[in-house]
């Protein structure tokens, strides 16, 4: 649900399933064949799990980071691990990086660029997201949503970003 003054975006738990198997459709009506699915941690893992289990394809996860500051919300520098974590061993062929949003561009554009000039066993890659901001510098090959007011995503996991161990004790009365 979009806030009237555009700026929050409140996902539920259904809703964001809805858009990772529109993702899923959409994927499938380009024809386009691929071997494995690489996904971007954290964003990435709901939706690049989902669509390996759909398309019966290997998940590769490719760690990044750069919202960090004020309990995620704040962007800062962008951190991409040095391995990516494959049941092959090794990424290639054909492959379909996913991650959950395309909001400045610059992580998805920085791993393509990372991907494209260091993994020569990747033959081809496109990408898969379930929103594209208005703002991005970065336009996926596969997206649900475009949101032209950038409003921050509130996506129904992010409950757990200030959940501690202690206040799971409490909720549950252990």
């Amino acid at each position: 649900m979009l806030t009237e003054d555009g700026k929050h975006y409140y996902v539920s738990p259904d809703e964001y399933n809805n858009l990772v198997e529109k993702l899923a459709i959409k994927v499938h009506l380009s024809h386009w064949q691929f071997d494995t699915i690489l996904c971007l941690a954290r964003g990435g893992l709901r939706a690049g799990d989902i669509l390996s289990r759909i398309f019966d394809k290997p998940l590769a996860i490719m760690s990044t980071s750069s919202y960090r500051a004020e309990g995620g919300t704040v962007q800062s520098t962008l951190d991409i691990a040095k391995y990516i974590t494959t049941p092959q061993g090794v990424i290639g062929g054909r492959v379909l990086l996913v991650d959950d949003l395309a909001d400045s561009g610059v992580t998805l554009g920085r791993v393509i660029e990372l991907l494209r000039s260091s993994y020569a066993d990747i033959t081809e890659l496109k990408s898969a997201v379930l929103w594209t901001k208005a703002k991005s510098s970065f336009i996926p090959d596969f997206s649900v949503e475009t949101l032209a007011t950038n409003p921050w995503i509130h996506q129904p996991f992010e409950t757990y970003d200030r959940m501690t161990p202690e206040q799971l004790l409490a909720k549950w009365k252990v």
